[in-house]
């Protein structure tokens, strides 16, 4: 039996939790009043604010960190993409290079409080399943740490005769154990063909299926909505999400509103990624600059599930980037226009719940993945992300980050 006391909850109250030998919650106490014979650990979180852990659900891990190494001068998509291939042609991108920068960014998310993430791995014809190997070996060194999930992101073309090297990659991909089919129908010469190959391989692998989707500004592209109808079509069980989902926010509110309820209909969990989009898009639009996102409270109204991402941190597609959920969770605020407590959610249980893990909630019965941070609310954490923090996976501490100030008025 492990023991948090002293820990501070939202409404208020400072109270002790009991969490078994398996990692759940067994009680929620008034701070002082925890009595049991049988503690392994206790810890005193001396009245930090508690916090179900966050979760990231769109990550690039193969490509983490790679921003001194590889520049993208022009700053857009296009630009990021072709210096991604020129890196890779030139021998820049090798296995023991993207192990270590995904371990260290994995670290990186941990020490922010995330217990969770799922990645999207380039899987392509030139590369075959290499790149998802390297993150899988990666990810090995977490077990029992951080839930991983790896999608397997294929290149295009995917369909027809040219893309059988493509599928074939997929293939080697799924062998090797990646979780989920990834993919960009609206950069394949055919969208609707590459969806229904997503969805056929998915559903042979008995897996999920997450796809970047729309992430441009063109208002004619929309092939969220062609997604949503297959998934509808074909019955198909897995998970499904979309991410980045931009041109739906191109749309008139008739057009977000009836799309929205389809996507609601076939249960894709939508993630908006705001740091990369505000870096990549609008960059030919000097007036009225779009934000790249897509539509939120259109989504949120359908009931679809919407949860935040950070994308890509300190590469091509995005030169900064902290590996700190809680800089989504501001994004979405100032943004996205979400109340504090909502951005919250959409970086922690809405993760939880769009990719498959048990809902945290500070109540016995539910898993100890928490947070302990230095903050007055959530608000106030989303705001400062101050870095006294402490990571709990299944109640045991598994990292933490102190952050020191002085101001020194006699220097």
């Amino acid at each position: 039996m492990r023991v948090l006391k002293n820990a501070r909850l939202v409404d208020g109250r400072t109270v002790d939790l009991q969490i078994t030998d398996d990692g759940m919650i067994s009680s929620v106490t008034a701070a002082g009043t925890s009595v049991t014979t049988e503690i392994d650990a206790v810890t005193d979180l001396g009245g930090w604010l508690l916090l179900p852990a966050m979760a990231e659900p769109h990550a690039h891990l193969d490509k983490a960190l790679t921003a001194e190494m590889i520049p993208n001068p022009k700053g857009d998509l296009t630009g990021a993409i072709n210096a991604w291939i020129a890196a890779a042609s030139a021998g820049k991108i090798t296995h023991e290079g993207i192990v270590e920068r995904a371990v260290l960014a994995m670290e990186q998310l941990m020490v922010h409080g995330v217990t969770a993430v799922r990645t999207h791995v380039n899987v392509m014809a030139s590369i075959g399943a290499t790149a998802a190997i390297a993150v899988r070996e990666a990810a090995d060194q977490f077990d029992g740490l951080l839930d991983v999930q790896i999608v397997a992101l294929c290149g295009s073309p995917m369909t027809g005769s040219e893309g059988a090297p493509t599928r074939a990659a997929l293939a080697a991909a799924l062998e090797a154990g990646v979780d989920l089919v990834g993919g960009c129908p609206h950069l394949d010469p055919d969208g609707p063909g590459l969806i229904k190959v997503a969805i056929e391989a998915a559903t042979e692998a008995g897996i999920g299926i997450d796809l970047h989707v729309d992430e441009m500004l063109d208002p004619t592209v929309l092939t969220l909505r062609d997604y949503a109808r297959q998934v509808i079509d074909t019955g198909f069980e897995g998970l499904v999400a979309a991410g980045h989902c931009v041109t739906l926010g191109m749309q008139t509110p008739k057009v977000q509103a009836e799309v929205a309820a389809e996507v609601a209909e076939a249960g894709i969990a939508v993630f908006p990624l705001p740091q990369t989009n505000l870096f990549l898009q609008g960059r030919d639009d000097p007036t009225a600059t779009p934000r790249g996102l897509t539509a939120v409270r259109a989504l949120q109204e359908a009931g679809v599930l919407v949860a935040a991402g950070g994308d890509n941190v300190q590469d091509p597609f995005n030169l900064v980037g902290r590996s700190d959920p809680l800089e989504t969770a501001a994004l979405m605020v100032m943004a996205g226009h979400q109340l504090p407590d909502d951005a919250y959610d959409m970086v922690s249980n809405n993760v939880r719940t769009a990719i498959g893990l048990p809902e945290v909630r500070i109540e016995a019965g539910y898993p100890a993945d928490l947070i302990a941070i230095d903050a007055p609310s959530i608000r106030g954490a989303i705001a400062d992300a101050p870095m006294s923090r402490r990571v709990f996976r299944q109640g045991r501490l598994v990292a933490s980050a102190h952050q020191q100030t002085s101001i020194h008025r006699d220097a």
